[in-house]
């Protein structure tokens, strides 16, 4: 093979490796990149499932509370209707 031949293979046969080897390491870094952002995303998510649990047991406290005090307010009315005779 001649010197020209040589020089011809090297000068496309370098880039075309490194363009390759880049690629490869290009995607591995992807790969690393997904695998940070979905534990990230499920750390948050985590912490916003944890906020939502303790918002719900807030609102069925007070849903609690509130069907109490129309237990006590339902008595009071019922004993007022009947001492004024209204039912």
């Amino acid at each position: 093979m001649s010197d020209a031949g040589i020089q011809t293979i090297l000068s496309v046969g370098i880039p075309t490796l490194a363009v390759l080897v880049a690629a490869l390491l290009n995607n591995s870094r992807l790969g690393d990149l997904r695998a940070y952002m979905e534990a990230r995303f499920s750390a948050v998510e985590k912490v916003m499932d944890a906020k939502f649990a303790a918002v719900d047991a807030k609102f069925a406290a007070a849903r609690a509370d509130m069907e109490r005090m129309e237990g006590v307010m339902g008595a009071r009315l019922t004993r007022i209707e009947q001492e004024l005779k209204i039912r």
